[in-house]
This record gives C-alpha cells, sequence and structure tokens, in this order.
C-alpha cells in the first residue's frame, strides 16, 4: 500500500510538473507568437487597408477564468448576426469550452468552425452548425466524439473579415469571411482522398442542450437546410433560442449521410431529434479540391435564411465577400484616427475600436424581419432590431462611444430597447436572443437611454421609456415576471436602502439603483418633468444610507439599522460561502467603494475630508497588481470588472487631477496588451475596450450625464467624426515623459476645470492639452 501510495505521488507530481512546464512554455512561446499575424501564409489573404492592418484579433482570447477576455479571432461584420470563428479543444484532452466564445489561445486542436457566439462575456451560448472538414473515410467515432485537428498559432491568421488556419492532419487550408448573416467557408484539400464536410448541427458552445433538431439534404440544389433549438447560458432562461440555416456548396455532392446520436446512415436525406448532423462527401479530381460553403442563418424560418443567403452572399465569390467585408471595417475603424503612438499603442488602440462593434447584435432579416421579446415574429421597417445587450457593462463606456462616434446605430438600439418593453412588458437589463435573462442586477436601460437622450440621439419613444424605467424604479414587477425589475425595490424604497436581511447583494444594488435614478432624474428635468425629476433625485442619494462612518464603507445595513460585518479585502469570487460578501456584487467592499461616480462631491464627504478620501483611493491604486491579472484578481483596482473601473476620474473632483492623470496612464500602459491575455478581465461586450479608447483621447464619460471628466491624451493627436462633425484632440508638447497636464483649453478657451460638457463638443471643436513631466494642479 505504501508503495502505491509513493507510486501515485510520483504520478502526480509529474503530471503537475509537466503540466507547469507546459503552462510556461505556452507563456513564453504565444507572447512572442500572437504578434506574427502580419507575416500571412503564403496561401492566405492579406489585409489590404491601413487600419485594417493595426487590428490583431488575436488579443485577449486566452489567460485564466476570470481574467480572460473571451475574444474570439473569428470574422464577422460590425454588429453581424453571424460571428463565424472556430472552436478548440485542450492541450491536454479533448475538452471544449474553456472560453465562452469557443475559442482558447492555449489550446492547439480546433474541432471545426460555428457560426455564432456572444463576445467578450462570461456567458456561454452560441456555437451553431459546426462545421468540419475532414479527408475521409470517416469512422463512426467521428460522430459521436467530434474531430479534434491538430494546429500551430505559426499556421493561423486573422484580420477583421477574414480567418485561416492550415490543418496539416486533413491536408485542408481553411480560410474564412463574413457578410452580416452568411458565413463564407473555402477548404481546400491538397491531395486529401475523399474530401468531407460534417456539419455538427446540435452543437453548442461548451456542450450546453440542445433539441428539436432537424436537417435535410437537398442534393439537387447543393444544399442543406434546418433548425436547432439551444438552450446556451442566457437562452436556456427563456425556453432556448431556435436558429435556422441553409447551406449551399459549390460542387455536386459524391455521397451524404446523416447521424443522430451513436448511429450513421448512409443515404438518409432527413434526420430528426437530439444530436445530429450531416456529412456530404465530394470528389477529388485533381491535387487541390477546393470547396466553398455559405450558410446563412435566421431566427425567424429556413425561408428567411435562404432569403438571407440570396440577398447577401449568392452571386458573390469568396473574394469578393471578402473585400466587402474589409471595406466595411475598414469605414468604421476610420471614425477614429489617431497619430503620434507607437506601433504597440496603434495595435492596441484599433484592436479595441475593432471590439466596440462586434456586439450588439442585428437581430433582424434581409427582409426585416425578428423575433421580438413576445416570441412572435414582427417587421422593423425604418431600423435594424438589435439584442445581445449587455447593459450592467456596456452603459458605463460603449454606449456612451456610441452617442459620439455611431450615433444611428446608437438610435437603432434605442429603438429596440423601446421595442422590447412594448413587446414583453418591461426595459430589458441583458437582453439576449428573443428574451430576457435577468443577468447582473440594477436597471442599466435606464442609465443608457438617459445617457443617449441628454446627448442628443432622437427617433424613438422616449416618453414611451421614460414611463418604463419610471414603472420599474417605484415598485416590483408581478410574481413571475420574465423580467425580475429591481429585485428588492419595496425594500428600497421603504428603508431608503436595501436591507441586508431582506436581499442579497444588497449593497450592490442599493449603489446601483441610486446611479439609475440619479439618471432618471436628468432625463425627467430634460423632459420637463420637474416633479419626478426632484423624486428621484431624492432616490439617487438613497447610497448614502449604506454608508457605516465608522469603518468609511458601503456596508451591509439591516432593516432594523445595524451594520453587518464584512472584510474590505474578501473577494465574492474567493468567499465561496459568501459569508461575508452576500451583499456585494463581483468584487471586494473595498472596490465598491468607490462606485458613486455620479455624485463625486457626495461620495467625497462621506470621507470627512480631501486629504483623507485622495489618500485611501490612492493607496486602492498603490496596492494594486501592477500587471495584467494571473490566475484571480486582487481585492484592490481591479481593471478586470466594471465596480471601480472609473475610479481613477474620481481624483478630479477631490482636486487632484495630477493623480487622475497619473493612474489612467498607468492602467492604459499596464493593463492592456498585444498578447493573447490582452485585458485584465471579460471585454463585456467591448466594455473595456471602450474604456481604452475614451481614456486614451484624453476624457470619460459619466454615464447617465453630460459631463465627461478629462484625462490626459496618450497619442499627439487623435480626430473624431462624429456623424459628420469632427472633434480634434491635440496633445502639445508630447512625449513618453510629459503625461501629466499643464492646461487644458477648448477652442481656444483655457478651462479651468477637470471636465467638460457633451454639448461643448457635440458640434465638433479643438481640445487642447498642454502637457509637462511634472505633475501641476489646475
Amino acid at each position: 500500500m505504501k508503495n502505491f501510495l509513493l507510486l501515485l505521488l510520483k504520478v502526480v507530481g509529474i503530471i503537475l510538473l509537466t503540466g507547469i512546464l507546459l503552462a510556461i512554455g505556452y507563456r513564453i512561446k504565444y507572447k512572442t507568437v500572437v504578434n506574427a499575424r502580419q507575416k500571412p501564409m503564403q496561401e492566405a489573404a492579406a489585409p489590404v487597408y491601413p487600419l485594417i492592418k493595426e487590428v490583431n484579433p488575436f488579443i485577449g482570447t486566452g489567460s485564466f477564468h476570470l481574467t480572460t477576455a473571451y475574444n474570439y479571432p473569428g470574422p464577422s461584420l460590425p454588429f453581424g448576426m453571424l460571428r463565424l470563428s472556430p472552436e478548440t479543444a485542450s492541450i491536454f484532452s479533448n475538452t471544449r469550452g474553456k472560453s465562452t466564445s469557443g475559442y482558447f489561445y492555449g489550446d492547439n486542436k480546433i474541432c471545426g468552425f460555428s457560426h455564432t457566439r456572444l463576445s467578450g462575456t462570461g456567458a456561454t451560448d452560441g456555437g451553431h452548425f459546426l462545421v468540419t472538414p475532414v479527408k475521409g473515410p470517416v469512422g463512426a467515432k467521428v460522430y459521436t466524439q467530434g474531430k479534434f485537428s491538430r494546429f500551430s498559432h505559426r499556421n493561423e491568421i486573422a484580420f477583421p473579415g477574414y480567418y485561416a488556419v492550415k490543418l496539416p492532419g486533413e491536408k485542408v487550408f481553411v480560410e474564412l469571411t463574413a457578410t452580416e448573416r452568411v458565413g463564407i467557408h473555402r477548404y481546400t484539400f491538397t491531395r486529401a482522398k475523399n474530401p468531407h464536410i460534417l456539419i455538427y448541427v446540435s452543437n453548442t458552445i461548451g456542450n450546453r442542450k440542445s433539441g428539436e433538431g432537424e436537417a435535410r439534404i437537398l442534393p439537387e440544389k447543393n444544399e442543406i437546410e434546418g433548425s436547432i433549438l439551444t438552450f446556451g447560458t442566457f437562452a436556456k432562461r427563456y425556453g432556448g433560442i431556435k436558429v435556422y440555416f441553409v447551406a449551399r456548396f459549390n460542387r455536386k455532392f459524391k455521397n451524404s449521410g446523416t447521424w443522430k446520436g451513436k448511429e450513421f446512415i448512409h443515404g438518409q436525406p432527413i434526420v430528426k431529434g437530439k444530436d445530429i448532423g450531416v456529412d456530404i462527401g465530394f470528389d477529388s479530381p485533381g491535387d487541390e479540391t477546393e470547396i466553398i460553403l455559405k450558410l446563412a442563418v435566421s431566427h425567424v424560418s429556413i425561408k428567411n435564411a435562404r432569403e438571407n443567403l440570396e440577398r447577401e452572399a449568392a452571386s458573390l465569390s469568396f473574394n469578393d465577400v471578402l473585400v466587402s467585408a474589409q471595406q466595411k471595417w475598414e469605414k468604421k475603424l476610420s471614425w477614429i484616427k489617431i497619430s503620434g503612438a507607437t506601433d504597440e499603442q496603434k495595435e492596441i488602440f484599433y484592436t479595441a475600436l475593432y471590439r466596440t462593434f462586434q456586439m450588439p447584435t442585428v437581430f433582424t432579416d434581409v427582409n426585416g424581419e425578428y423575433v421580438g421579446f413576445d416570441k412572435k415574429v414582427h417587421r422593423a421597417d425604418s431600423f435594424r432590431y438589435f439584442t445581445d445587450l449587455s447593459l450592467w457593462d456596456t452603459f458605463r463606456t460603449l454606449h456612451p462611444l456610441y452617442n459620439l462616434i455611431a450615433q444611428d446605430d446608437q438610435c437603432d438600439m434605442m429603438i429596440s430597447l423601446v421595442k422590447m418593453a412594448e413587446q414583453g412588458g418591461w426595459l430589458p437589463r441583458w437582453p439576449s436572443g428573443y428574451g430576457y435573462t435577468g443577468s447582473m442586477l440594477g436597471t442599466p436601460a435606464d442609465i443608457t437611454i438617459a445617457d443617449a437622450w441628454l446627448k442628443g440621439i432622437r427617433g424613438f419613444d422616449v416618453e414611451f421609456a421614460y414611463q418604463s424605467m419610471r414603472t420599474t424604479a417605484l415598485g416590483p414587477t408581478p410574481k413571475g415576471a420574465e423580467f425580475p425589475g429591481r429585485r428588492g425595490i419595496e425594500s428600497y424604497l421603504k428603508h431608503h436602502y436595501c436591507a441586508a436581511d431582506e436581499m442579497d447583494e444588497s449593497v450592490s444594488k442599493t449603489l446601483e439603483y441610486s446611479w439609475a435614478d440619479f439618471a432618471i432624474s436628468r432625463l425627467a428635468k430634460a423632459l420637463g418633468k420637474e416633479e419626478d425629476a426632484a423624486l428621484f433625485f431624492k432616490h439617487s442619494r438613497y447610497y448614502r444610507n449604506t454608508w457605516n462612518p465608522e469603518t468609511k464603507y458601503f456596508q451591509p445595513r439591516n432593516a432594523d439599522g445595524s451594520f453587518e460585518e464584512i472584510k474590505p479585502l474578501l473577494l465574492t469570487y474567493l468567499d465561496r460561502k459568501e459569508k461575508y460578501t452576500d451583499d456585494y456584487t463581483e468584487g471586494s467592499a473595498l472596490q465598491w467603494r468607490w462606485a458613486v461616480p455620479f455624485d463625486p462631491q457626495g461620495l467625497i464627504s462621506l470621507f470627512g475630508s480631501r486629504d483623507y478620501f485622495v489618500k485611501e483611493l490612492n493607496d486602492f491604486f498603490e496596492k494594486s497588481h501592477p500587471r495584467l491579472a494571473e490566475v484571480n484578481p486582487r481585492p484592490y483596482y481591479w481593471h478586470g470588472n466594471e465596480p471601480d473601473i472609473h475610479a481613477a476620474y474620481l481624483f478630479n473632483e477631490a482636486g487632484r487631477p495630477d493623480l487622475t492623470q497619473k493612474w489612467v496612464r498607468w492602467i492604459l500602459d499596464h493593463k492592456y496588451s498585444t498578447t493573447y491575455e490582452g485585458l485584465d478581465g471579460n471585454d463585456d461586450g467591448g466594455t473595456l475596450s471602450a474604456w481604452y479608447i475614451f481614456s486614451s483621447m484624453g476624457f470619460y464619460p459619466i454615464a447617465g450625464s453630460d459631463i465627461y471628466q478629462l484625462g490626459a491624451p496618450l497619442f499627439e493627436k487623435a480626430e473624431i467624426n462624429m456623424n459628420g462633425k469632427k472633434l480634434t484632440v491635440l496633445a502639445r508638447n508630447y512625449s513618453t515623459e510629459n503625461f501629466y497636464v499643464k492646461k487644458v483649453s477648448l477652442n481656444g478657451t483655457i478651462l479651468k476645470r477637470s471636465w467638460i460638457k457633451h454639448a461643448e463638443i457635440a458640434d465638433g471643436g479643438l481640445l487642447e492639452f498642454e502637457m509637462t513631466s511634472t505633475p501641476d494642479i489646475y
């Protein structure tokens, strides 16, 4: 027995040591290889436009669970319904789903290429219609367990609108591009007998549940059509999402068959049920066999999927689609032009800008039809209906960026939110597909819509939106409602804070509800509703009632007024039983201590003095992790989640803009990179990417208001196209050492403040920063 235990310990030790060495090698090797994307393989296409060349889609596709961005490298169009990308499997086994996007940079196996996924989120949804190229004959094991092809990052390339990889084991070179609703695949087999294309209809990222599958082979049309109902992280919360497809090939089928579970039937044209797929074989007459697949999706019907294919891609070649995709991405990226940046800064900046246009998702088919939150088919005649809005995250940075540079897109998103309220009953918190997910907390749609209206976005029914947010802010949603509203709102209205003994996340909810009430008060005032404006402004100060003047923390407070014990440095992720962190959401009490950007002067007053506030906030940054977070975040400043990402700008309100400039520059330099890690945590639909865009230009939005806090530009010059009006940001006396600001002027007038209003830049203009190497308080 003793010898057995010793042997077991040795084996475990060898496995652990091997894992450590592989991990070290992985980190060293791939931090370098990822930057080789602009050295394409001879067979691969190359980017032809200047700004596209700066984008590195592999940034943010690796790292560890809580600290990975969950981005993906495959092609899509701005806000495209379809996001085509590889799915990968573990270096140690065939385990899939280590990334919610389906692709993990540390993996060395590809199991196929699927058409849908969320972007940068912690939720695992999508993975529809996994396409896998194989050389035959195909054994039954492939159908039941999948095909895993080894690949190397040295034989992989991606840029906006394009992805390519060599799969030596299958003797195939894979290329992908896309339209808004159609994925275009080009598989070039070299001296491969019996090439096959498998379409796993029931596939989901992370092996989530799916059912009601159906596929039909139409050999006379070189087509396959079908559908599937899937239940991802979010989709299962509203009963699953149905997705339809039509796949069209450029070649006649040599043979075909379908599988269901472990059973494969050669020549069977129709298959229904769970765990189903289709196998199509082709002739290989020469040394090279090129198979082109066009696969269109719809959430309405097979008919609509076919119409999407016909109108977007039927008459176009692979190269035609690729050229068009590059043109569309170049247009989006050209809305902000920078100069004076290093090569690394340009790569980070334009990759971040690229990520900000990958989600939300256009949900309308080419004929305008979409499935609404009432699960009925509607038609959008004069707008594009969007879904997949990660509002709890994106209201802070992403939607304010759209208010500047993507106003037409933002208008359609606001119309979409209103339609969700009309068809589903309430404004959503994290809408995905055609349902409420209830993810996260608060009512961030209130802040998103108010911010848009205050910054001049029009063309949507703001009165309906206002009444919807007012209803949710003043009472609970009915029991059993699809949207839970503001959980614990009765407690908030009764006690003027969320009581800890009546709900969980009480501190975070109080702070988030107060922020939303602040935004509602601003919108009410703008709409001439003075009584409502006063009421909600009063509610917006309820956050102060969770402040413990003895500990000087926002602290869980019971209905009787007593405070519960906290451990300020304990993260919710590490307090498994939630004994001390049940009242905070995704962070420590210390990280939530600064969560009042909408009332900074009120927050500062709670600390008793400006000097103490500055000391504590500076300490918060001084003790934070000096590099990108690794296995787990730390309890001090963490740039990988939303509660504290505005914190560096609070120094401005305490009379220390020099510290805002110092710490914002530190974040820009240390919390973003060109490696597979890239970001400090989940990109959350472009939230962290949009933070970089704003902060590198020298100003930052306070969501739900018309205020931007000033920082310091990272570049000599940025030209921002705001729907035809140009705002130019200049950094005079710029150098890498000069990251402090001596003075700021707007259109020639020197500013004696550390903020600007949206109205001051809405028509464009010139924002000038005079830089210096020594801190100055202006």
